[in-house]
Order: C-alpha cells, then structure tokens, then sequence
C-alpha cells in the first residue's frame, strides 16, 4: 500500500477510540489530520461500511467508534482501506517469450498473497486499544 489511507485511517480510528462519547465531525478529525474533510467523510463511509464505525448526521452530527477498541484488531481497520498488494502490482506488460517474463506474474502473485497474509497475521495480534494508549 503506497498511499495513506492506512494511516489516516488508524488516526480517525484512534481520534474515535480516545473521545469514545464524543460525536465527532469530520472537520474536527481533519484539523487532526491535517487534511480536506471531504476526504476524512471519504474514509468514514469505509469504516462504517466495515461497521468500525457509526455516523449519525445533521447539526448534531459526527462519527463514534463502534465497539470496545480492545475488540477492533488493527487489521481489520488495514483490510477496511486496503486497496493494493502490500508489495504493490504485477508488471504490466512482461515479454511472454521470455522465460521470467512469461511467469513472473503468476509467481508474483503467490509473493504478495503470502505477504499480505503475514501482514494481517502481524496486525492481528494488535488492538486499537493498545496502539490509542500510546497517545496520553
């Protein structure tokens, strides 16, 4: 994953797990973040549609973690937003007459499945409550 989404979903994650009575707006978190709200609305959709979060809208409108973050394991936050390989994409176009060419692809593919199994497997054994702790 060459991009943010993890990170800013783990902030909106640990913004919700530290103000759990809180209903927080999305222009609150992006001041956090530091980034457009539209893109903090963007992510909170995900999550809720993962069910790590609830939203309600209007005036007094905001987002609230779903459950107990001793019960959200951080992988389920990077399966939410995982939107690529962990080591990235496949070659687009390889030479089919060559012999690395023509199945580096296939071979690839069994390399990023394996690591992105190791990956859960690794934030799987981590809790948002332990990783929002470390922030007093």
């Amino acid at each position: 994953m060459s991009n943010t989404r993890f990170a800013t979903a783990i902030h909106i994650m640990t913004l919700l797990a530290k103000f759990p009575e809180e209903w927080l707006t999305s222009d609150w978190i992006a001041g956090s973040i530091n980034i457009n709200p539209v893109i903090v609305r963007k992510e909170l959709g995900i999550l809720r549609d993962s069910n790590l979060v609830v939203s309600r809208q209007g005036k007094i409108g905001g987002s609230q973690i779903a459950s107990d973050p001793e019960k959200i394991k951080i992988s389920e936050i990077f399966r939410a937003v995982k939107n690529s390989d962990v080591l990235g994409k496949k070659n687009q176009n390889p030479n089919p007459v060559c012999p690395i060419g023509k199945n580096i692809n296939e071979n690839l593919k069994n390399l990023f499945i394996e690591t992105d199994q190791l990956v859960v497997d690794f934030l799987g054994n981590k809790n948002l409550k332990e990783f929002a702790d470390q922030f007093k």
